[in-house]
Order: C-alpha cells, then sequence, then structure tokens
C-alpha cells in the first residue's frame, strides 16, 4: 500500500511540474521555490506542538488547492504560483514519506513514523 500511494505522490508532482509549465516563470524558479515551504519548520525552534502547527500550516494539500483557485480565478500569478510550489513541494514530501506531523514528536507523522525505528 505505500508504494501505492508513493505512486499517486508521484503523479501529483509531475502534476504539480505541468501546471508551472503553463506560467511564465524561468524553471530555475521552480527549483529554488521547491524547498520554500519547509520553512514552516521553523516552529520547532519554538517547541514540538507550535512546530507542528506551523509544519502543518505549509504542508496542508487543501491550502495550496486554495491559492491555486485563488490565483487562478483572480488572475494573480503570484499567489498561483505559491500555490503551485505548496502543492509540488507536498507531493514530493510525502513521496519521500513526510507526512503532517502530530504535536508530540517530529518523527511522529499521519503517514506512520519517519527515521530510523
Amino acid at each position: 500500500m505505500k508504494q501505492l500511494l508513493k505512486i499517486e505522490e508521484l503523479a501529483l508532482f509531475v502534476l504539480g511540474i505541468l501546471a508551472f509549465a503553463t506560467l511564465d516563470f524561468a524553471w530555475w524558479w521552480f527549483l529554488i521555490l521547491l524547498l520554500l515551504p519547509d520553512i514552516g519548520m521553523l516552529g520547532y525552534l519554538i517547541n514540538a506542538k507550535v512546530g507542528a502547527q506551523t509544519y502543518n500550516l505549509f504542508h496542508h494539500r487543501a491550502i495550496a488547492v486554495g491559492l491555486i483557485i485563488f490565483g487562478y480565478f483572480y488572475t494573480n500569478e503570484i499567489v498561483l504560483l505559491c500555490g503551485i510550489i505548496m502543492f509540488s513541494h507536498i507531493a514530493f514530501d510525502r513521496m519521500l514519506g513526510y507526512g503532517l506531523k502530530y504535536p508530540d514528536n517530529f518523527k511522529h507523522t499521519h503517514l506512520g513514523s519517519i527515521g530510523k525505528k
């Protein structure tokens, strides 16, 4: 089942790349901005609860889709770019097994535990 989920996330990542290709930005923007949603990890500098909240805020697919919809209908290419980057980043993370975080521990995700067991 985990392999099937990884393939599904790969397909969503490819969809994000295709969506980015419709924008008028150079490809290097995609590569540079792809890791930007990990800024949500800065909350872990405060504590695990705040870290999980900020991480999950930057890694929630519904927020990414909302930004894409808003950017599309209001023809705001920057908001659309943010949504597509966020969507792509989330798919990439989930493909690697990183999920939304529980407040008890960074390694405790909705996809299971990450790291060495």
